[in-house]
C-alpha cells in the first residue's frame, strides 16, 4: 500500500488559520498501540501502518502538515494566540463510508505556537487520552478518537525523565470556539470569519442556512454532549474556549476524570484551584463559552452591517441557553432512568438521593439495571431503605426495562485508580495493565467475571485524586 491520500481543505480554504510546519524526527520510533478497528473504519491498511513507512506516516512525516492557529479563554483569561504548540494537522481522510475525518498528531515537537515549550509529549498523557477518548466513544459520547500511540525513542523531562510519545488523533474536525475568536484578531483579513463559518456550516451543519442558525446548531450539539458527560459523572477539567469544538465533539483529555462518589463540587485538576471547572459548573461554563462565540460571530449575524441588530440577535440566542440546557439534561436523566421526561418527581427524587448519599455513581446506575429486574442488592448497599423505598416505588410505576437500562449504564469506566496504575506501569515499560484496562472500557456493557476489579471504585487507601494537564 502507498501512503494514504490526505486532503487539506481546511488549510486551503483558510490559509490565514494555519502555518505550514513539519514534525521533528524521532530517534527510535516504535508503534506501541494501534486502534485496528478505527484504522479499518478509516480505510487504512493495518499491516502497512505497522511498517516503517506507516510509522513515518503516523509520525507526521508527510507533505502538507500544518499547525492550526486559534485563540482561547483559559480559566477566563484571554490568550490572543495559542495554536498547536505541540501538534500538527496531517490532513483530512475520506473514509470508505463517505465521511471526512481529520488526522492530527500531538507531541510532534515545537511549532511557532509553542510559547517556549519543547512541543513533545510524554507517554503517560498520550496513553491517557487514547484510553479515555476510546472509552468515551464506547459509551456513546461524541468525541475525538485515538488511532495510535508511538514512542519516539526520546527521553523528556517532566518532573522526572520519562519516555517521549506521539498520539495520533482522529476527529470530525479540530475547529474550536477559539478558532472563531482568532478571526476577530485578523481584522486586516476581510471576510475571514465568514469563510470560517461557511467552512464549518458545509462540513458539519449543511442543513442550516445562515450564521445565526449555525450558532444555535453548534450550541445544541455541545449542550447534548456535555449533558451526556454529566450523566456518566465525567469531569472534563479544562473547558477553555480552545477546548470547545464547533463539531460538538469532546476534545483534549488532559486533567479529565470520572467521579466515583457523587459530589457536584468535585474538582480533580491540580491547576483548577478555584473550582471553575468543577462538575456542577460545567453547564454554566459551557454557556459562558458560547457567549464568547457569539461575540466572535457578531458581525455575521446581520450581513447588512447593522451592529445593533446583530447584538440583539446574539442576545436573544444566548437567552435560550438555559432552556436548551434544561431540556438536554432532563432528556439524559429520563434516559438514565428509562422513564418519560414528564416524570419530574422521579427525576428530582433521583437527584435528591444522589445529593443526600453520594453513592458511587456508576454502581448506582448498574444497581438500577438490576433493580428493574427485581434485584435491589446494589441499591440497598448504597442508599438507606427509608430514602430508597419511596423513590423505588415511584420509579417502578413507570415500568423501567432492565435490558434498555443495561445498554446505557456501563459496568466499566476508566476508574481513576486503574488509570493511574496502567499509566505508571506503561511509563516503566509494562503495557499489559493498559491493554487489560482498554479492553474493559471499550466493552463497557459486557459483563465478564475476569473483569470484576474494573467495576469497583478505588480502595480507601487510594486517597485524594489529582490530575495534571499533560496532553
Amino acid at each position: 500500500m502507498s501512503t494514504p491520500h490526505l486532503e487539506h481543505t481546511f488549510a486551503t480554504d483558510l490559509p490565514e488559520l494555519v502555518m505550514l510546519w513539519s514534525a521533528e524526527e524521532s530517534p527510535s520510533p516504535q508503534l506501541l498501540v494501534l486502534n485496528e478497528p478505527l484504522a479499518v473504519e478509516l480505510g487504512l491498511d493495518v499491516d502497512w501502518l505497522r511498517s516503517p513507512e506507516g510509522i513515518e506516516f503516523l509520525l507526521g512525516h508527510g507533505e502538507g502538515t500544518v499547525a492550526m492557529a486559534y485563540s482561547g479563554h483559559q480559566f477566563g483569561q484571554f490568550s490572543p494566540q495559542l495554536g498547536d504548540g505541540r501538534a500538527l494537522l496531517l490532513g483530512e481522510i475520506l473514509t470508505p463510508g463517505g465521511s471526512r475525518r481529520d488526522l492530527h498528531i500531538k507531541g510532534s515537537g515545537p511549532t511557532p505556537f509553542s510559547r517556549g515549550g519543547d512541543g513533545r509529549g510524554a507517554l503517560g498523557p498520550m496513553l491517557r487520552e487514547y484510553l479515555v477518548s476510546e472509552a468515551m466513544h464506547a459509551l456513546g459520547m461524541p468525541t475525538t478518537r485515538s488511532l495510535a500511540v508511538l514512542s519516539t525513542g526520546r527521553k523528556i523531562q517532566r518532573g522526572r525523565v520519562v519516555p517521549g510519545a506521539v498520539l495520533v488523533r482522529v476527529a470530525d474536525s479540530h475547529i474550536r470556539i477559539g478558532t472563531m475568536q482568532y478571526t476577530r484578531l485578523k481584522d486586516d483579513t476581510p471576510g475571514l470569519a465568514g469563510r470560517l463559518a461557511e467552512h464549518v456550516r458545509l462540513r458539519h451543519y449543511p442543513e442550516v442556512d445562515n450564521a445565526l442558525e449555525l450558532f444555535t446548531a453548534i450550541m445544541d450539539s455541545q449542550v447534548a454532549t456535555v449533558a451526556a458527560w454529566m450523566r456518566l459523572g465525567f469531569i472534563h477539567g479544562v473547558m477553555n474556549t480552545d477546548n470547545t469544538t464547533l463539531s460538538g465533539e469532546t476534545i483534549d483529555y488532559g486533567p479529565c476524570a470520572f467521579m466515583d462518589s457523587y459530589d457536584p463540587a468535585t474538582v480533580y485538576s491540580s491547576i483548577d484551584t478555584q473550582g471553575r471547572y468543577a462538575y456542577r459548573n460545567q453547564p454554566a461554563i459551557l454557556g459562558w463559552n458560547f457567549a464568547r462565540l457569539a461575540e466572535s460571530m457578531l458581525p455575521l449575524f446581520t450581513p447588512d452591517g447593522d451592529d445593533d441588530a446583530g447584538l440583539s440577535a446574539a442576545r436573544e440566542a444566548m437567552e435560550t441557553f438555559p432552556e436548551r440546557w434544561e431540556k438536554a439534561k432532563t432528556r439524559e436523566l429520563s434516559r438514565a432512568l428509562d422513564i418519560p421526561t414528564s416524570a419530574t418527581d422521579v427525576i428530582e427524587g433521583y437527584e435528591s438521593l444522589l445529593l443526600a448519599h453520594s453513592p458511587d455513581l456508576t454502581r448506582f446506575h448498574r444497581g438500577l439495571v438490576n433493580a428493574a429486574d427485581g434485584d435491589e442488592t446494589i441499591l440497598r448497599e448504597l442508599i438507606p431503605a427509608e430514602d430508597l423505598d419511596p423513590w423505588l416505588a415511584r420509579w417502578r410505576d413507570h415500568h423501567p426495562d432492565a435490558a434498555t437500562l443495561a445498554k446505557i449504564h456501563p459496568l466499566y469506566i476508566p476508574r481513576n485508580h486503574l488509570v493511574e496504575e496502567a499509566l505508571d506501569a506503561a511509563t516503566d515499560g509494562d503495557l499489559d495493565p493498559f491493554h487489560k484496562l482498554i479492553s474493559a472500557v471499550t466493552n463497557p456493557f459486557d459483563e465478564q467475571l475476569s473483569l470484576v476489579r474494573y467495576a469497583h471504585p478505588a480502595p480507601e487507601d487510594f486517597g485524594p485524586y489529582r490530575t495534571f494537564c499533560g496532553t
